[in-house]
């Protein structure tokens, strides 16, 4: 869309002219632009003309995004009474640097005689890679700034000025006054950065993650969850892409911290899961120290294979990187009995062989031939000729194993009459 399709006095702000600046900008970016009028109207008009879709973000700040062909464009109606002052109100002098549209239609090659608006000094700070506040004031304005900084410095691997960073931590408190889905959302993008681990220690030195319940000691947890670990544990780029992000989450907030910022309860859920287990292996460390899966006791391991039978890399980054490889290269194989457990028949087919009732029993049961599947002790007499005959040997395998567990716990419930 050419910059002649919007009014005169249109300006392209934030991110974009950031990181354009910066030589970081990515192939389709996020687009912010400032214009003089009503920016819903507008954008309706241009989501007409060119069949893109109109969302209005803010009705009384007069804010809309255009979607358009891949594209996602926000305009909004500029605050204050020009442009400059528009940008004054903003939370970091990087981002309140303005392209004027007027100005942007030249060639790559004459990037350097753009017309650029930076009434607060951003360019400088760009320059000498310093995250610095506009004014106490924009800060608490929405006090989500507070973190933002933080993500923001760790994104553009920049520092935090000295006296930002003490406006940080005087009004650390001020962020549980901002929604836990948008905190949410700004934590999980910081987690996602290439240097998260040390951004979210930032936050929790900084104090702004207290409001949410972040556990003591959390920063020793974040410590191993460099950018480098996922290829040294042998994580694919795929699997590092959402477990790394997991793990650094994980690391500093658990279940009910989480339910506190509004997620979901499966996120919820698997940071709780990820923490738990953690906090086992390190009660039961290995001879040399490190964590080791095979340190658990046998009940353990199964209940950790069956619990985190998806999340498993995630906990794998905080263990030595030989061992993880072994355990990655099982958990890839579907087959591994182990690290994806299953009973070798299921509840339907030992009620109908055995003549079971639905019940705890049968649970206990279900319980019991799935470790000795996983653990090996079941399945040896069916390396059998075909499929077929495998599958008859296995059954008649489960039935016996089934059959004797059945009898000790009679035996033992006679025993012990008192024994439910």
């Amino acid at each position: 869309m050419a910059p002649h399709r919007f009014p005169a006095g249109t300006a392209l702000v934030g991110g974009a002219v950031r990181d354009g600046l910066l030589g970081r900008l990515a192939d389709q970016p996020d687009l912010d632009l400032v214009v003089p009028g009503d920016a819903i109207e507008l954008v309706r008009q241009l989501g007409r003309r060119h069949g893109g879709t109109c969302v209005v973000l803010d009705q009384e700040r007069s804010i809309a995004r255009l979607v358009l062909e891949g594209w996602t464009i926000d305009l909004a109606r500029g605050a204050g009474n020009d442009l400059t002052a528009d940008l004054g109100r903003r939370d970091y002098t990087v981002n309140a640097i303005a392209l004027p549209l007027e100005g942007a239609a030249v060639a790559s090659d004459e990037a350097a005689d753009l017309q650029l608006i930076d009434p607060c000094g951003g360019l400088a700070d760009l320059a000498a890679r310093r995250m610095v506040a506009i004014s106490e004031a924009n800060l608490l304005d929405d006090p989500l700034r507070l973190l933002r900084g933080v993500r923001l410095a760790c994104d553009l691997d920049f520092s935090i000025e000295p006296a930002t960073w003490e406006l940080i931590r005087r009004h650390r408190q001020r962020i549980s006054a901002v929604a836990g889905e948008r905190v949410l959302a700004e934590l999980e993008r910081l987690a996602a950065s290439g240097e998260g681990h040390r951004g979210l220690a930032q936050a929790l030195e900084a104090g702004l993650l207290q409001p949410w319940g972040a556990a003591d000691g959390s920063e020793a947890s974040l410590q191993p969850l460099g950018p480098e670990r996922p290829e040294a544990c042998g994580l694919t780029p795929a699997e590092a892409a959402w477990a790394l992000p997991l793990a650094r989450l994980a690391a500093v907030l658990d279940g009910r911290s989480l339910e506190g910022l509004r997620a979901s309860r499966r996120l919820q859920q698997r940071c709780q899961r990820l923490r738990q287990w953690l906090g086992c292996l390190r009660q039961t460390p290995g001879d040399t120290g490190a964590l080791a899966l095979e340190t658990l006791a046998e009940a353990e391991r199964l209940a950790l294979q069956r619990q985190l039978e998806e999340e498993l890399p995630a906990l794998l980054l905080h263990l030595d990187p030989a061992a993880a490889q072994l355990a990655l290269r099982r958990w890839r194989d579907p087959a591994d009995r182990l690290f994806h457990p299953r009973p070798p028949l299921d509840g339907r087919r030992l009620q109908q062989l055995l003549a079971i009732a639905p019940g705890p029993r049968l649970g206990e049961l279900i319980d019991h031939l799935t470790a000795e599947w996983a653990f090996g002790r079941l399945g040896l007499t069916a390396a059998t000729e075909t499929a077929e005959l495998a599958d008859q040997a296995l059954v008649a395998e489960a039935v016996v194993a089934a059959q004797l567990w059945l009898d000790r716990r009679r035996e033992a419930k006679e025993a012990d009459p008192r024994r439910d």
